[in-house]
Parts: C-alpha cells; structure tokens; sequence
C-alpha cells in the first residue's frame, strides 16, 4: 500500500536514515518506536506527504486517504464540537441534499412523465450511495466517537475555541477516527487522553478496519494495539512481527547475533592483517597476500551503535513516618455549587503505593492538593501522620522552579552527595544531554521544565512522594527509570498517571475516585479491573479502615459498582444503535414512496406509517441519550 524504495532523508550534516526499504501493506498495525531523534515523527510526516525525502522513492495506493494526527499545534475554531466533527462527512450530507433535490423533484413532476422516472431513479442511486456510507448514521458515530473520547454530551455544542489544547487534539483525533483513512498515522495519540479514553481507544483500535502506524511511549498501550513494531535504529528500518513485548526479546536475540558476527568479523580482519604483514614482502606469497587485502577493503564492517546505559536511580532513604500516613474522615469538598467529594474517608499507610483513578474531572488531582494542604477541606477532617514530610509534583510543577538557575547547578545544589557524572546520567535519562546541562531553566520548554522537576524531585529525599501525571512528557528510557527509583523507593507514593503499564508495574493499591467517594481496591491496576468485572458482593473494599457505626448505617457514596449492570447498558446501546439505523431506512422507504402519488388512501397509510416511524426513533435517540449518559 505505502512503499518506500532506498529511501534517504537527513537534516543539514545529520543523516537520519539511509537506504530505507520499508512496505506498508493493508491493514498493518504498526508501532513505531525508536531512540527520541531517530526520525520517527519525520517518518509519519513524510507518509502524510508533509515533509520531503532526499533520496529514493516513496509511493502510494491510488485515491488513499491518509489521515495525519500531529503531537500538538492544532486548532479548530468557528464550530460547534459537534459541528466539527460531523463536517468530515460533507461528502455524504451533499449527497443527502441532492436526495432531497431529486424528493422536491419528483413532488413537482407527473408520475407518468419520463422526468419522474429519471429522477426516481436518480434518488434510488443516490439513496443506495447513501446507505453503503452510513448516512443515515452520521449523527449517532459522531455521539459515539465523542462520549469514548470524554466529551460530555453538554459539551457536544459548545465552540471549539473554548477548549484547551490537549482537548483541541481530542477534537483532531475524533475528526480522524471518523474518517477512517486507508492509513491513519498517529503520533503520540495519547498525550492527552485520560485512561478511561486510552482504554476506550485500545479497543476502537483493535476494530479498526484499515493500516494504522502509531508512536506512543506507551509500552502498554503498544501490546495491545500492534502486531508489528518498526524500530528506526542506526540510519535503518528493523521490522519485528508481534506486539512491544515481544519485539524486546527479538531485538535482543537480534543484538546478540549481530554482537556473534562482529566477533567473527573482527577475528577475521586480525588473522588477514596478520597474514599480510607476515608475507606481504614474500615475492612466493605476495600474491596471497594482495588477494587478502581486496578481501579486506570489500569487507562491509559490521558497527553496533552504542546503546545508551540504562540508569538505576534510587532514592535516598527518607526517615520513616508512622504506620498511618494521612487519614481522611467524612470529607467534603466543593467547589461552589458542585462537590467533587462528599463523605469520603480512608486511611493511607507506610509503605502503600497507591493508583488514583477515575474518569476526567471526577476529582484525581483535587485529592492530592488535599492531601497537600494547597487546596483546603470543604468539611470533615484530614490528619497527616507522625514524621510525615512530603514532596509534591503537580502538573504545572515547572512554575515553581528558578527560570535564572542553571540545570546541573540547580540540582548539585539538591544533591551535594551526588557526584557531577552521576547527576549527568541522571538528566540525560530525562534527555538533559552534553551542553543541555548547561542551559538555564528559564530558556526550556514547558514540557522540559516539568521534566527536569521530575528529575529534581528524584534527588529529594522525603517519606511521602504525591505525584500528579510524572509520566507526562517521558520517553520509555525515564519511565523506567523514574519507575524503578518509585519501586524501590522506602517511603509512601500517591499518584495519578495515565500509563497503564506504569501503573500495573508501581500500584499497591487503587483509590477509584467518583460520584464524591473515594473506592479502595488491593492490587494494581489490572487486579482492580478484574475486580470490577467480578460479582458487585466482590468488588471494592470502600476505605472502611475508618469505622462506621453499623453496615446498616453506610454513606450512599459508598455504594458498590456494578459491572454486571455497566455491561447489560453497553449492550443496549449497540442494540439501540442497530435499530435507529433499520428505522431510517424504513422512514427513508417510507418518504420515497409518499413522492409517488397513488391514491388519497395510499398517501394516508404510508404518512402515518411514516410519522410512527418517525416517533419511534425519537423515543430510540431519547434511551440513546440516556443510557450514553449512564456509561459517561
């Protein structure tokens, strides 16, 4: 479908790939990964036509459609949400108006004339067309994308202008799922979403019906999305058949028979420059030799990159705190006339590493200002342990840090145990590389600043870490660091992260936050969805450590979830979908045959056939709305 031919592309003195030769074949499911500033997002940009090759060929399938989601930089202004989205359906609702030209026709001309039956027939064709592209569903797969991307239904028609950025790329990402190109390129697609939406996209992935090349730094959200892995390495393309996971082992298992071929290759090349010194000036041998040393000079040198060290941080060991950390009894928090939590209590204890999650606004980092003190409790009580001391990363951390200091100074000055190349290692994990060190805080990116508070806090030590997204802006390599140094870390974590795999490998506990309660759950994050879907008498332990007067007496906020009830609704949406589509096939039947006078009788039969069609999918969009909402 995409074919790439020798193809070389390099950036002033800087080649980033040469001799490519790359097929991307129907229905690829493709990750893309690579050290950052090996040419990946280059490489989407140059499928989506975007960025020029230097050498080679690239071509296409005729007439593919190729849809293109960028990092960041989009804006969509002048429409509704909704109207945005739906407008990549122009094609099909220009169709859907000349139906409605050739029905105004056919209204206006004798059944019996020749013009009727033309345009009879060219409604028949366009009503067919339009059917084959799913018009009569448009409205129903834009609801349908928006909700699984987090859009709230009273957000549907609100101006575009009036979201934040990573909510413009939630708009972008929709516009593009519902186009359905031949080949959708997604670059870090989920930068913004929360895990409800990642969750909600992993599975729209897996149904997709076309080629779909991805970069994420996700390593979860990779396993289970693509069946194959392109690694751009050392100026190539290596294709691995299978998801992250097991490209890893395969790349090792590679790395090893390249290291095998270079031994070889270097035993070769000592043994011809031992055998041409020692006969080289032998008038029976020189011929040998001569012969050796083409042998040589043909020889393709087998070079293995350097692999950058993989970096074992570990924390300072903090003093210890009390067996309970912080302690929360009856807490209410509002904001003006809405109450993010209502009741909720817990008890966070030494040593617990604990998952906030919850759908987007439900109140994540709400919690952990609470827990902070740098938002105050609205009612009940919250008390912070014995030799408790904290350190806190928000999402903004960045703003805290001094713009006028300078990266290495600023963090030997954090660290003065730590020796200068230890602390070199530890900013270039976080991409802080050679004179990068040097640069002040106030000349970096926003991204980079909260990375390098990331780094610093790293340096820090305290007994009771809160951490409000850390895995924003990381690649794979400070993911597993920072993961690592919060593993083996002595002290207690809180954080909210939406990076699956961070969470399953780091989570001791899950604290599910909604409708003003806050849901204890053992286990990490896959041990919760498990639980979850078990029978509702299995599923939370609500954070009872602190006692209620009887199990009689309990908070309506600490009522239990019920997936058997979540699935019954999403099976009712589907069937609702279904027959809201047959329905308007029927009503488009029904109308078409009102255009053609037969009798008054006729007429009055097939009107209020219509118009109890017409009902019948009011009531339908009416439970559509409704059970949408339960499952938002």
């Amino acid at each position: 479908m995409i074919q790439f031919n020798n193809v070389g592309k390099r950036f002033g003195p800087k080649v980033l790939f040469d001799d490519v030769n790359w097929l991307i074949g129907t229905k690829d499911r493709i990750g893309l990964v690579g050290a950052n500033g090996t040419g990946k997002s280059t490489f989407m940009k140059i499928i989506a036509g975007l960025e020029e090759i230097d050498s080679g060929t690239m071509s296409t399938m005729r007439n593919m459609r190729i849809g293109y989601l960028p990092q960041d930089g989009l804006k969509m202004v002048g429409r509704s949400v909704f109207a945005e989205c739906g407008s990549v359906f122009e094609p099909i609702r220009q169709i859907e108006r000349e139906m409605e030209d050739a029905l105004h026709q056919m209204s206006d001309l004798d059944p019996t004339t020749e013009a009727y039956t033309a345009a009879a027939d060219r409604f028949t064709r366009l009503d067919s067309e339009f059917r084959a592209k799913e018009g009569y569903t448009i409205d129903m797969q834009v609801g349908t994308i928006l909700t699984g991307l987090g859009f709230s239904k009273d957000e549907w028609d609100k101006p575009c202008e009036e979201f934040s950025g990573g909510w413009q790329m939630r708009i972008a990402l929709a516009k593009l799922l519902l186009e359905k190109p031949e080949a959708l390129l997604l670059d870090e697609p989920t930068n913004h979403l929360d895990l409800e939406a990642r969750n909600w996209l992993e599975d729209y992935l897996h149904d997709y019906p076309n080629t779909f090349v991805l970069i994420s730094h996700d390593r979860y959200f990779l396993d289970v999305t693509v069946s194959k892995i392109v690694e751009v390495w050392n100026k190539k393309v290596t294709i691995f058949s299978g998801n992250y996971t097991h490209y890893q082992k395969q790349k090792e298992e590679r790395l090893e028979q390249m290291r095998a071929a270079q031994r070889n290759q270097q035993d070769r090349v000592q043994q011809i420059e031992a055998f041409v010194d020692r006969f080289r000036a032998k008038a029976t041998k020189a011929k040998q030799a001569q012969s050796r040393l083409r042998e040589l000079e043909k020889m393709e040198i087998i070079e293995i990159p350097e692999e950058e060290p993989i970096i074992h941080f570990k924390f300072p060991s903090p003093k210890p705190s009390g067996r309970v950390v912080a302690e929360f009894k009856d807490v209410g928090k509002s904001y003006g006339a809405k109450k993010v939590f209502d009741g909720a209590s817990f008890m966070i204890e030494r040593g617990d590493r604990i998952a906030l999650v919850g759908h987007n606004g439900a109140g994540k980092s709400t919690l952990i200002k609470l827990l902070t003190g740098t938002e105050p409790l609205s009612e009940g009580t919250y008390t912070l342990g014995h030799n408790v001391e904290f350190d806190y990363f928000a999402q903004d951390q960045y703003k805290a840090l001094d713009p006028d200091s300078v990266l290495l100074d600023d963090l030997c000055a954090t660290a003065p145990r730590a020796t200068e190349t230890e602390l070199r290692s530890l900013l270039g994990c976080f991409l802080f590389r050679e004179d990068d060190v040097f640069k002040k805080i106030g000349v970096l990116s926003g991204g980079e600043r909260n990375r390098y508070a990331l780094c610093k806090l790293l340096t820090q030590p305290s007994n009771f870490v809160l951490l409000d997204e850390p895995t924003n802006h990381l690649d794979m390599r400070a993911k597993e660091v920072l993961l690592g140094a919060l593993k083996n870390y002595e002290g207690t974590v809180v954080f909210v992260s939406h990076d699956r795999y961070f969470i399953d490998e780091l989570a001791k506990k899950v604290f599910e936050i909604g409708e003003g309660a806050v849901k204890v759950y053992p286990g990490n994050y896959e041990e919760y969805l498990r639980a979850k879907t078990r029978a509702p008498e299995a599923a939370p332990v609500v954070a009872a450590v602190v006692e209620k007067a009887s199990s009689d007496d309990r908070s309506p906020n600490a009522k239990r979830a019920n997936p058997m009830k979540l699935k019954s609704l999403e099976k009712r949406l589907k069937e609702v979908e279904a027959e809201v589509a047959g329905r308007e096939a029927v009503l488009a039947g029904l109308e078409a045959e009102l255009s053609n006078y037969v009798s008054a009788e006729e007429s009055q039969r097939v009107s209020t056939a219509a118009e109890a069609e017409r009902a019948a999918i009011e009531k339908l969009m009416l439970e559509w709305e409704s059970v949408s909402e339960q499952l938002n």
